[in-house]
């Protein structure tokens, strides 16, 4: 029998990736389309007039499904609409892309309330991610 170890290797970790997304994507049942027939990146950009990052939003489209992974609006420019916007922006655009749904995560110290706003519902909770909190 051979031997196996397995190692830490963040020198590596884009070929890792690759290699287990490859892997994942090959075991997909058939009767799905293939995850890369629409999947695309997402990444929204908020920027100030001297073109500084102030916020932004980052996730991806598969399976006509928006996965948002990261919202963010720096704390000095929040209360004026522009999560909202980020928002509204990645929903048009799933919407342009066939998306029929809108999944993402958040903490209780993070954006739940803001979601929640836009209709945005709990389906599950992680009690004690991180301790003392709810993912």
């Amino acid at each position: 029998m051979a031997d196996y170890k397995i190692f830490l290797e963040n020198e590596n970790s884009s070929e890792i990736q690759a290699a287990v997304r490859q892997g994942l994507r090959d075991a997909d049942p058939a009767e799905l389309p293939p995850r890369q027939l629409n999947y695309q990146q997402l990444y929204l950009g908020l920027r100030d007039c001297d073109n500084a990052i102030i916020g932004g939003l980052y996730g991806m489209i598969m399976w006509s499904w928006l996965m948002i992974d990261g919202l963010w609006v720096s704390e000095v420019h929040r209360g004026k609409g522009l999560g909202n916007q980020l928002l509204s922006e990645a929903e048009a655009h799933a919407i342009k892309h066939g998306c029929r749904g809108v999944w993402l995560s958040t903490f209780d110290f993070q954006g739940r309330e803001f979601y929640e706003r836009y209709n945005y519902i709990v389906f599950a909770e992680l009690d004690g991610f991180p301790p003392g909190h709810k993912h």
